[in-house]
């Protein structure tokens, strides 16, 4: 565990009220190594680090059960194995981490676009434009706790706060699997027991030049005119720290990096075996991913479809289209072809996934129709639906193998 992850746990019940609190932090909970777990669970609860195993490999992630003997990221490998000789080391694997990432992030932005990733395992998300359909933002924190474990077999940590700075803390505070909010009028209670070294900007170097100025805890701090810090530190990081030892971040929630791909996935609730059923769970997810093309402004050209086995293998196919497209209805005929072709019909699936790559501006697209070919109107039709959608809500549209029985297996 790094310097910056060894923080006490708050002395005080904070009390959970989110009045205000709409920045989440959301950090998976050692990432790769719960990756790897997923496919080997008899490694459960015991010591496991991810890294080279040559003598020049470094530490990328550690289960906390390796933590506990002072592994951590970053670290060489040759010191994790002397720390703790019983790991079992797992060389890393990183189009598996990428494809997870990638996916939680997805999972991000099915509850806000207000998402601003800062690692492939933690993002900051700005809820407050999501109160109104899915509630306070403690609750919209569990639910993206539930939805990332029941996708993706992994668990996250989310710190709910008013700012940045604080919601980031709060995560750290919480982990493992856990969910702490700070309410906006108990930050200051928060902070200042925290040793100086939990401030964003504080640094080794920095650290102990407060020390020996006498600051060990972000209270102390707080209690140094500005000026005297100023001179200590510099103009610039002296204004920094006294701001956020009082706990006043005003940066945003700054979502960064354009769409290079659109995509829908979910996992049974129990694995399936029916294609009929997985069919009918691709055109849900194509009619999700076209309405998320047509909500941006996007058509795109290749589509892929993903589909997990109950041992958590993953296959991909993928198709590059003539054209590209937002119509739901091109998407599930190819997610179809896709599916049939993976040879996978009599196998029981956990999770499948639709995804659009190639993505380009819908105005600079154009149509061209071949010989004797007629526009179908599937692109109208849909248009129709997403009116009705920003209207009455999305379910209230839906294609007729779409309504589901009581019961079928997906899950809620």
């Amino acid at each position: 565990m790094s310097r910056k992850q060894q923080l006490p746990r708050p002395g005080s019940d904070l009390g959970a009220d989110d009045t205000g609190c709409t920045i989440l932090h959301v950090d998976m909970d050692a990432f790769y190594a719960s990756v790897e777990l997923r496919e080997r669970p008899e490694l459960k609860g015991t010591p496991v680090v991810i890294g080279a195993p040559g003598a020049r490999g470094v530490v990328l992630s550690a289960t906390y059960e390796a933590r506990r003997f002072g592994v951590h990221s970053a670290m060489p490998m040759t010191r994790a194995r002397r720390l703790c000789p019983q790991a079992v080391i797992i060389p890393p694997s990183r189009e598996k981490y990428a494809e997870v990432s990638r996916g939680v992030m997805e999972i991000f932005q099915t509850f806000t676009p207000e998402v601003e990733p800062i690692a492939s395992d933690e993002a900051f998300l700005d809820v407050g434009g999501a109160r109104k359909r899915l509630g306070p933002p403690a609750a919209i924190a569990e639910m993206i706790r539930e939805q990332v474990v029941r996708e993706h077999g992994i668990t996250c940590s989310v710190g709910v706060a008013n700012s940045k700075f604080v919601a980031k803390l709060a995560s750290q505070h919480c982990k493992p699997d856990g969910l702490l909010v700070v309410p906006a009028e108990r930050v200051v209670d928060f902070l200042h027991p925290l040793p100086v070294g939990a401030l964003w900007g504080v640094g080794e170097r920095t650290e102990q030049s407060l020390v020996r100025l006498g600051i060990r805890t972000v209270g102390d701090l707080a209690g140094v005119p500005v000026a005297t810090l100023q001179r200590q530190l510099g103009q610039a990081a002296g204004a920094h720290l006294a701001a956020l030892a009082w706990g006043r971040d005003e940066r945003p929630v700054t979502p960064h990096a354009p769409d290079k791909s659109i995509g829908a996935e979910e996992t049974f609730a129990t694995d399936v075996g029916d294609p009929v059923k997985i069919r009918r769970e691709l055109l849900r997810l194509s009619e999700r991913v076209a309405a998320r093309l047509r909500e941006g402004g996007h058509v795109g050209r290749t589509v892929s479809v993903k589909l997990r086995r109950a041992d958590f293998s993953t296959i991909s196919r993928s198709r590059t289209l003539r054209e590209p497209t937002d119509v739901a209805q091109t998407l599930y005929a190819t997610a179809c072809d896709l599916y049939t072709a993976a040879g996978l019909d009599r196998d029981r699936l956990r999770l499948v996934g639709v995804r659009v790559e190639n993505l380009s501006p819908a105005g600079e697209a154009t149509r061209q129709l071949g010989l004797g070919e007629r526009e179908t109107g599937w692109r109208e039709a849909e248009q129709a639906m997403d009116r009705a959608a920003r209207r009455f809500g999305r379910d209230v549209v839906l294609p007729a193998s779409l309504v589901r029985p009581p019961f079928d297996g997906m899950a809620p």
